[in-house]
């Protein structure tokens, strides 16, 4: 069997890029979302976040996001559609969490900054493929007899 195979087409450097920085951003998610569960179970934060101690609000959001997050983590490892749909509701329930209701959960200005930057860097990733997709089906031209 030969390696270079005509029907699967080859992996760009944008492409690379694109599922490595996808893989870096799941591994992330991945320790959110353990940073939750471990709060929610007692291990961290002295047992003081354990699930039974929170207020109403903290529970409704480390619960979903203690779900969210490794959720995201698996398709976004996988490089699915739905893994970086999954990653903005984890991601906007954190910036809705610390950027709005700042006087319930504390301000956390980081979390912000860095789910800005995951997200403006995932958005310029989908810019650069598209344009290279739209460029290739330029080039490539089909003579039918």
């Amino acid at each position: 069997m030969e390696t270079e195979s005509p029907t699967i087409p080859k992996r760009t450097l944008a492409d690379i890029l694109f599922i490595l920085f996808l893989r870096l951003v799941a591994v992330s998610c991945f320790w959110f979302g353990l940073q939750y569960w471990a709060m929610l179970v007692g291990y961290s934060l002295v047992g003081a976040g354990r699930f039974d101690l929170l207020s109403l609000p903290w529970k409704v959001a480390s619960t979903s996001l203690a779900v969210l997050f490794p959720v995201a983590s698996l398709g976004l490892w996988l490089t699915v559609s739905w893994g970086p749909v999954i990653w903005v509701l984890a991601a906007g329930g954190q910036i809705l969490m610390y950027g709005l209701l700042p006087d319930i959960f504390g301000p956390n200005q980081l979390i912000i900054l860095l789910h800005v930057i995951v997200a403006v860097v995932y958005l310029i990733f989908r810019l650069l493929l598209w344009l290279e997709k739209r460029r290739h089906r330029r080039q490539v031209s089909v003579d039918l007899p």
